[in-house]
């Protein structure tokens, strides 16, 4: 079976399309930017309104609320990074 070489320039033209991420699409070291900028604007925004707290800026209920976000997100950090830690383990463990 002769292959024709225009044939697979056309093919692989109208497959490139379909290989190339969307301009809307971020990829995932582009999520994991948007997620530690999250992280690092939930804690400046608690230390902030923590500071407005001890100024007699903020309430006291806006304290409270903020760190519960930053404890959240603390834990939530932390569990991702384990679950990292034991992925790297477990490939560290697989024979070769």
């Amino acid at each position: 079976m002769e292959l024709n070489s225009l044939s697979a320039i056309q093919n692989y033209t109208s497959a490139k399309p379909a290989t190339t991420p969307a301009e809307g699409d971020v990829g995932a070291v582009g999520a994991l930017r948007d997620i530690a900028g999250d992280f690092a604007s939930t804690l400046a925004k608690s230390e902030q309104i923590a500071q407005s707290t001890m100024m007699g800026n903020a309430d006291p209920h806006a304290l409270v609320q903020a760190l519960a976000q930053t404890e959240l997100a603390v834990e939530t950090a932390v569990n991702v990074r384990n679950k990292v830690v034991e992925a790297y383990q477990e490939i560290l463990r697989m024979p070769v």
